[in-house]
């Protein structure tokens, strides 16, 4: 045997234990796929990727994504034996525990070595996607010697068996993203058993029809994984490396069955693999002449980050490309936005706010060249395309509009991708009902602190004849349930802008705006100089300090809101209207704000056509909450309004039989 056959066995079989090792003491995790891949993985560190472990946070680096992130101690195996300062032995001891950077599915934010949170399957292909793209858009501006990566992803069987993974492929090969790299850890056992239980694709088959370059290779054998590297590198198409491995490689007794899976080989198991694979080192010890070996392999980049970083301190873009991959905002932005609002001011603008939305992008994308727009195949319904913005075509990266097609969950991953390789803020659009097929990706771009922005059109019953299947009714309270989501709902135009000018500020996670098909008229025309918005809810009609009637809405329905004051004031019913676009923000809010706002003694009244969830804690057990209870129906957005009791009129009898 030679001594480089014997240094690959040995580097592998370090990941191996390592993994082996830390799911033994969690009594809990993944060995299986660690241990089928690691010689894939040996390959792909020792001689393609291109990383350095002392600067994790290099913008030239490859991306290396663990779509099955179920295997976690494959990457944070590596991460340790490449020498990662933040993940220590003691790390790898405490895989899974409460507090560690070892989570027991990768998590953005704990660790440097992970690029994104995965978990739910899938996810990382869309990621990689969005990852993908920006390099690419990255590289057309900048030129090869400051954006020239690759992007990796080690995905399973079951990443390919989610939807997820179909849409992402597809919009890949089409649009020709030569340098993203699936390897696709091809060992054929998902948690119940052999795949054959519940597929029989033929994967190469499939990402050939969608336009990549794909082949099976043995993976465990390293130089034909390295042959297909080298030629997936080089392809003008992304590329699928198909690895037939072994799930849990060296295990005597459970190698090759769903055993290795999810759960812990055992001691016994784990001393019969040291003896198999002549392993004579104890738990968690890797010899120091391998360890070495892995921090050379560590290291190897050192001298190109420094040549990349000597590169960019010369080129004249140095400061333009720091700026964008900081994602820092031009100076004049807001003053820019601000000047639009006033145009406003003293319009006749009886606008959707889809179309207020559109005319506030077309500001926003003139002034922000890091804006990165799209749309699931509903351009001109959600109005997201603006004349600033080229779209972006295959192999050509010259534009800032991607055509998503009806790919709705992919798009959002996508995002999310986009947003974690960092020199874009990117947004896109499709209805509110169609958020059910993006909600795992804007859920994870939430867990993230991700930018990323949603515009979800056609948000109520208003949008009229298209029925009960795309009127959403219990969106809104399920997006306003995930953490860390900001839901905007403005009312007209002049909170339209209001919302996107908070959305590009807010750095520290997604937003989601929730946009009206129906026209609506302008309810706010005081004010301008100040964003009355950014508290989340305010006092837009009435001044009564103790009003007898508080009546809160968002969105289109705060124009029925001041209708409805105005038939209470005439019978001397004393009530204050409140827009609440935002439920976040006013959460955030000091007690005492939002006391004054709410009132103490008030009947406090809700209207939204949506459901009723959530509204209790404003308008507590005595409120009255004018909301949707059931689905919609197909008619014109009048009617509609009209047949569920939703107007000034009934809002106006069911608060006068409240206050007798």
């Amino acid at each position: 045997m030679q001594k480089k056959d014997k240094n690959h066995i040995e580097l592998a079989n370090a990941i191996r234990f390592l993994s082996a090792d830390a799911v033994e003491k969690a009594k809990s995790g993944h060995p299986g796929m660690p241990m089928g891949m690691a010689d894939v993985a040996v390959v792909l560190f020792k001689k393609f990727l291109k990383f350095d472990a002392s600067a994790p946070n290099w913008p030239d680096r490859d991306r290396l994504i663990l779509s099955a992130g179920h295997g976690s101690m494959l990457l944070y195996s590596l991460a340790y034996l490449t020498g990662y300062k933040d993940i220590t032995i003691n790390q790898i001891k405490r895989f899974r525990q409460l507090g560690s950077k070892t989570a027991g599915h990768p998590e953005y934010g704990l660790a440097s070595c992970v690029e994104t949170t995965t978990g739910p399957l899938g996810q990382g292909i869309g990621n990689a996607v969005g990852m993908a793209i920006a390099e690419r858009l990255l590289a057309n501006k900048y030129k090869k010697n400051i954006i020239n990566h690759c992007t990796y992803v080690i995905a399973g069987d079951g990443c390919l068996m989610e939807g997820i993974s179909q849409e992402a492929i597809s919009l890949a090969g089409h649009l020709k993203l030569k340098k993203l790299i699936i390897l696709f850890d091809d060992n054929q056992i998902s948690i119940d058993g052999p795949t054959s239980l519940a597929t029989s694709d033929n994967q190469i088959a499939r990402f050939r029809a969608s336009g990549w370059n794909a082949e099976k290779i043995n993976g465990h054998r390293p130089e034909q994984i390295e042959r297909s590297l080298k030629k997936a590198q080089t392809s003008q198409k992304p590329s699928l490396i198909a690895c037939k491995t072994i799930i849990g490689y060296g295990s005597p007794n459970k190698q090759g069955t769903e055993a290795t899976h999810g759960a812990p080989l055992g001691q016994d198991e784990v001393s019969a693999t040291r003896r198999q694979l002549n392993w004579k080192h104890e738990p968690f010890e890797i010899p120091s002449r391998i360890l070495k070996i892995w921090r050379k392999i560590g290291m190897r980049n050192y001298r190109t980050r420094k040549q990349w970083e000597s590169n960019l301190k010369k080129s004249k873009h140095a400061n333009e490309f720091l700026r964008q991959i900081n994602g820092n905002l031009p100076k004049n932005w807001e003053k820019e936005l601000n000047d639009l609002k006033k145009s406003f001011q003293h319009e006749a603008t009886d606008w959707a706010t889809r179309k207020s939305s559109q005319k506030v992008l077309e500001n926003l994308t003139k002034n922000i060249p890091s804006l990165l727009g799209g749309s699931a195949d509903l351009t001109g319904s959600n109005l997201t395309k603006t004349s600033q913005l080229k779209s972006i075509k295959p192999g050509q990266f010259t534009g800032k509009y991607i055509y998503y097609g009806v790919r709705e969950h992919a798009m959002a991953a996508t995002m999310n991708g986009i947003a974690l390789h960092k020199g874009f803020i990117p947004y896109g659009g499709t209805f509110l009902i169609f958020t059910d097929y993006c909600r795992n990706s804007i859920r994870l771009s939430a867990l993230m602190s991700q930018q990323v922005i949603y515009v979800m059109t056609h948000d109520s019953i208003g949008l009229g004849e298209d029925g009960p299947t795309h009127q959403p009714i219990e969106q809104l309270p399920g997006l306003r349930a995930i953490p860390n989501l900001f839901v905007f709902r403005p009312a007209d135009v002049m909170e339209t802008i209001e919302c996107w000018n908070l959305a590009i500020k807010r750095r520290n996670g997604p937003s989601l705006l929730s946009l009206s098909r129906q026209n609506l008229p302008i309810v706010r025309t005081d004010l301008i100089n100040k964003n009355l918005s950014s508290k989340g809810g305010y006092v837009i009609a009435g001044k009564h300090k103790n009003p007898k009637v508080v009546i809160l809405a968002t969105g289109s329905e705060v124009s029925i809101a001041l209708k409805t004051r105005e038939k209470l004031e005439k019978t001397k019913i004393t009530t204050n209207v409140i827009s609440l676009p935002c439920w976040e923000l006013f959460d955030e809010q000091q007690e005492s704000y939002r006391e004054k706002i709410l009132g103490k003694n008030s009947l406090c009244v809700s209207i939204e056509a949506a459901s009723p969830f959530g509204w209790e804690k404003y308008v507590g057990r005595n409120g009255i909450i004018i909301s949707m209870n059931s689905f919609g129906e197909s008619a014109p957005a009048e009617d509609l309004y009209k047949h569920f009791g939703i107007t000034a009129e009934r809002i106006v009898q069911k608060i006068k039989k409240k206050i007798r």
